[in-house]
């Protein structure tokens, strides 16, 4: 199978079996799921979502955190990963947010990433989901499920892998491809020990064809 027919078979796979694919990050707007994707970094969405509803309580916007200090911040999100500088980039991102961009999520890949606190994949995530942007972010599940597959090849940084899936993937499937190769990931095709038989994709992947021939 070449790579293109292994992505249009994956594709159509998800197109037909999971044609609605969302963030699994409870929000209610875009200042909101920023917020809640700053805290998802090498945390699990699950986690995030026991935190952020005593975060929107006392934080219900940027303006109240932009007043905020970061020990504060630190008190609420304190049972997540790495809550010390989380609560630096919260604070830093909801004060930028005011004074450089009226309030206003920016829409802007670029300028997404001048937030603290906001990666490649951050941005990805918010102009994807917030702007239905083509934007592809790639975490730790998408990287590994895309090279699994067959998807990408040779992929040595989460950029590569963007870069990849994109040239392969049409323009208006790639911010839903993003949730398919992460819930995948997160469900089925798990790290330590892929679900091969209950996956239905499988008989498109390059791991299982290669599993099935050792």
């Amino acid at each position: 199978m070449t790579r293109p027919e292994r992505f249009k078979q994956i594709i159509d796979y998800f197109s037909t079996q999971q044609p609605v694919a969302e963030t699994e990050l409870h929000y209610t707007d875009p200042y909101q799921l920023l917020v809640a994707v700053i805290l998802s970094a090498q945390c699990t969405d699950k986690r995030v979502n026991l935190l952020t509803p005593k975060v929107f309580d006392k934080f219900p916007d940027a303006i109240s955190m932009s007043k905020s200090q970061p020990e504060e911040v630190f008190e609420l999100i304190k049972s997540c990963s790495y809550p010390n500088n989380k609560a630096k980039h919260l604070v830093g991102m909801a004060k930028m947010l005011v004074e450089d961009f009226n309030n206003i999520v920016p829409e802007d890949i670029d300028e997404l990433q001048k937030l603290p606190g906001v990666g490649r994949k951050t941005a990805n995530v918010i102009a994807a989901v917030v702007f239905n942007k083509p934007a592809m972010a790639v975490d730790t599940h998408v990287f590994r499920v895309s090279a699994r597959l067959g998807l990408t090849i040779g992929s040595k940084t989460p950029l590569e892998t963007e870069r990849q899936l994109v040239k392969h993937i049409p323009e208006d499937k790639i911010s839903i491809a993003h949730h398919w190769l992460i819930l995948h990931g997160r469900y089925v095709c798990i790290a330590r020990k892929p679900k091969c038989d209950n996956c239905g994709i499988s008989k498109f992947c390059k791991y299982y064809e290669n599993l099935k021939k050792a």
